[in-house]
């Protein structure tokens, strides 16, 4: 087993993806865990009971244009109860490591003395490889950073990685969806977070509106610039009692559908750069909240549909990557 601290460097091939991608054409989640320990492992979303400044009145109070008033953690489970979401995954023949996802809401976002309790709770677990923790670049004061750095000296068979919401490198998208940092917040929050070791998670949204597929790929670009150890790339869904379906239900922007999809993200995977380990390529919402686009629900057709393409096509990520 290799350092789990350290993120594998996956040589691209120039005619075939490598074989540590285990016969994916990218370079997903399940096959650097598979690498890493040797086995499956299953994310655990969890809800800490946090809050954010998009909400809580310091930037506005209505959360990001997007967001569900379950914080983007519309499947997670109490904190105090993680032994609920270990449940869920008990009756699955291949895996004994679970990832604690911090999900929900800004989880930086409270005392130090709080997020070193949960954090250190979720680390000690047996069970748990390791915890990922979704937050806003604007909400890493240095106390937060030395804290991580702390936890990870404390737990050095463990892994902390930390998940950033970048969504879309263009300040008028980033308005529009009411993202509340600028693009000088985010990168200086990706140098610290790297000064201290600790691994970044890009989230990005494809299918913004107002953005054309060319704005997409120039936001790839960007995210290959801060050289991360992982990406999501995640379908916009439209969610029911939030801002933005209040706009769709205007006609104020459509929904891509599966097949313009498919080609946006197959040519940011082209564009990706091959050692960015890939931890989303779709996404699916609540079946009670998804208002669009509904093809989304079926996430094993997109996934299936997705690699069918990339072979009939004969590419993978990175192929159109100026790497050396």
């Amino acid at each position: 087993m290799m350092n789990i601290q350290e993120t594998e460097k996956v040589l691209p091939g120039k005619n075939a993806p490598p074989d540590l991608w285990l016969g994916k054409p990218y370079y997903s989640l399940d096959a650097y865990c598979k690498n890493t320990f040797r086995h499956k492992c299953y994310k655990i979303a969890l809800d800490a009971h946090m809050t954010c400044p998009n909400r809580d009145g310091t930037l506005g109070t209505r959360g990001c244009i997007f967001c569900s008033h379950g914080g983007s953690g519309d499947f997670a489970v109490p904190v105090e109860e993680p032994m609920e979401g270990l449940a869920l995954f008990r009756g699955k023949k291949v895996g004994t490591h679970f990832i604690a996802y911090f999900q929900a809401y800004t989880n930086t976002y409270a005392p130090v003395e709080y997020l070193e309790r949960i954090f250190s709770q979720a680390l000690s677990h047996p069970d748990i490889c390791g915890i990922s923790i979704a937050t806003r670049p604007d909400c890493l004061p240095k106390e937060v950073i030395s804290l991580l750095s702390r936890l990870k000296a404390q737990y050095p068979g463990k892994f902390i990685w930390i998940e950033l919401g970048l969504q879309t490198m263009h300040d008028k998208s980033a308005a529009y969806i009411r993202r509340g940092y600028d693009l000088p917040c985010f990168t200086e929050a990706v140098r610290r977070l790297k000064q201290a070791d600790l691994p970044v998670i890009i989230h990005t949204i494809l299918g913004l509106p107002g953005e054309t597929a060319e704005d997409m790929y120039r936001t790839i670009q960007f995210i290959n610039a801060c050289r991360p150890f992982g990406v999501k790339l995640q379908l916009l869904h439209v969610l029911k009692d939030t801002d933005l379906a209040e706009e769709y239900e205007k006609g104020a922007f459509q929904v891509l559908t599966m097949d313009a999809y498919l080609d946006i993200l197959i040519h940011c995977l082209e564009l990706l750069s091959p050692d960015i380990v890939v931890h989303r390529v779709t996404g699916d919402g609540p079946k009670g909240l998804t208002l669009a686009p509904l093809w989304s629900l079926n996430k094993r057709k997109v996934l299936n549909t997705l690699h069918a393409l990339m072979r009939t096509r004969n590419t993978w990520q990175g192929r159109k990557n100026n790497y050396v």
